[in-house]
């Protein structure tokens, strides 16, 4: 032990540079057999990403390891996306000190770190176990191997809140539709074994959809959910703050105004009709903590602009709050950036921020559905 200490003593921690590439590369290659980061996956990060990479170099300047934490606009998430030590060089806690790095430099903006490691990499697994990190699920078939991930998190500042393991995530697998899968979310955690399909998520896309919507395909309406929720057996309240028709904004042709215009008229005679009621006021904070507390399943509107700086309005589901974070489940998981469901389950976003978020369009429009 005591020469364990001397060599870390000797030891330096410094943030990488576009320089350490072609180390950072030949330590990844003996690392990894499959899901290796790339050296253009190296220089778009350490040149673009928002992310903090840390090198841990010996007495004589040489890169023996590195970790490498990536950052999620708008939450108070980060993310071990790798940490690696060359092969030749292990056994004297260099894994140790650049894990400890890594948790410095992510608390300098968060305060949740999670990772994703081989469920059967029991030498990991005791490292970040000894390091305090609690497993939180499995991801299978993750690698490109076959092989299954463990899901592993800390928390670096405060406390996690109870139960946000009570709502199941689903990632929606269209652009188009968060709505369904925030809905197939809700429906899992009231009625478990319930059945998380594609081929329910585009049934509960064509029930509640608006037809238009800004580019492509629509998503949906909050009137049209209820309905479909209603229509499988729950119970189901409305919060909307509309001063108009809900994504009508969303478009400038005329046409595709009235369909808007048509579609919501239509979805809101049902509602009456079926003595489904629509409170015309946002749902409070204390009224969504109250949820949470007597089991229901909020899913709320928001604008996507403070995570990816995109004006989208977007579905997700809030699993839990506590004194300083709205926890959601955001079931868009971003093919063109590096992310994976681990990124979006339980998304700790200050509640100042998800207050401000949870807001759509220039009319600031407002719409919550809660299911029981």
């Amino acid at each position: 032990m005591e020469a364990m200490d001397t060599v870390l003593e000797q030891a330096a921690i410094r943030p990488a540079t576009l320089d350490d590439v072609d180390t950072l590369v030949g330590i990844e290659n003996a690392c990894f057999e499959t899901d290796r980061i790339s050296r253009r996956s190296f220089r778009h990060l350490l040149a673009k990403g928002h992310q903090a990479t840390r090198v841990l170099t010996d007495p004589q300047g040489r890169i023996v390891g590195y970790a490498m934490v990536l950052f999620h606009r708008g939450t108070s998430l980060a993310r071990l996306y790798s940490l690696a030590v060359d092969p030749d060089r292990r056994g004297q806690g260099y894994a140790r000190a650049l894990l400890q790095a890594a948790e410095d430099a992510a608390r300098a903006e968060a305060a949740f770190l999670r990772l994703e490691v081989r469920s059967d990499n029991d030498g990991a697994i005791d490292l970040y176990k000894r390091a305090g990190y609690q497993p939180f699920g499995k991801i299978p078939g993750y690698y490109e191997d076959g092989g299954d991930a463990l899901r592993m998190e800390k928390v670096l500042v405060g406390t996690t809140p109870a139960g946000l393991e009570k709502i199941p995530y689903y990632a929606q697998s269209l652009d188009f539709t968060c709505g369904p899968a925030c809905l197939l979310m809700a429906f899992a955690a009231l009625r478990p074994g319930y059945d998380l399909s594609r081929t329910e998520e585009l049934r509960l896309w064509r029930e509640a959809t608006t037809i238009f919507m800004t580019r492509g395909p629509a998503g949906c309406s909050p009137y049209g959910m209820a309905l479909a929720a209603a229509d499988r057996g729950f119970t189901v309240s409305l919060n909307v703050r509309d001063p108009d028709m809900m994504f009508v904004d969303t478009v400038r042709n005329p046409v595709k105004k009235d369909v808007i215009r048509l579609v919501q008229e239509d979805y809101l005679a049902q509602l009456e009709e079926r003595g489904i009621p629509v409170v015309e006021s946002p749902l409070t904070t204390a009224e969504l903590e109250a949820v949470l507390a007597e089991g229901g399943v909020p899913i709320i509107l928001i604008s996507t602009y403070a995570l990816d700086r995109e004006k989208v309005p977007h579905w997700v589901v809030v699993v839990a709050m506590d004194d300083r974070f709205v926890f959601v489940h955001d079931p868009f998981v971003d093919p063109d950036v590096i992310q994976s469901q681990t990124d979006r389950m339980a998304l700790p976003i200050p509640r100042e921020d998800f207050e401000r978020m949870s807001r759509y369009g220039r009319a600031r429009q407002r719409a919550a559905l809660v299911l029981r």
